[in-house]
């Protein structure tokens, strides 16, 4: 039996959790997932909305701050196209130019675990910042 890959969390609270994409279409791709389970954007508790989608928006804002990005590409699907049966928010990071048309998603692959820790401490930090500077 093969190990499972290894985790790398940007982002942790209460009602969520965000980590690395490991098929990203681009370096720094999330997954934000609520920790009570949801199959769809559909089926999560009204109570859970806005914490889910407060921390996508601040996701989006770390990866500005943290990895250079010009802005953001936030996505949800719902069944047709979701891959687990689980609800789960993409948050990417977008450059001008970088090759991202509609829905066509090319995936990218990180150079290694080092790679993957490294966006995820840039990530963390900017997190950590960001959240501070709204307290």
């Amino acid at each position: 039996m093969q190990a499972p890959a290894p985790a790398f969390p940007v982002l942790e609270d209460e009602t969520s959790v965000a980590f690395l994409d490991y098929r990203p279409v681009f370096v720094g791709h999330v997954l934000l997932v609520p920790r009570a389970h949801a199959a769809t954007l559909g089926d999560l508790p009204e109570a859970l909305v806005a914490p889910l989608f407060a921390n996508a928006r601040l996701l989006s804002r770390a990866m500005e701050e943290g990895l250079a990005a010009e802005g953001s590409f936030v996505a949800v699907n719902n069944r047709v196209s979701q891959s687990v049966p689980h609800l789960h928010v993409h948050v990417v990071p977008r450059k001008r130019g970088d090759g991202l048309r509609g829905f066509f998603w090319p995936r990218q692959k990180y150079a290694g675990p080092d790679a993957m820790r490294e966006v995820q401490q840039k990530l963390q930090e900017a997190v950590a910042r960001l959240r501070g500077a709204a307290a």
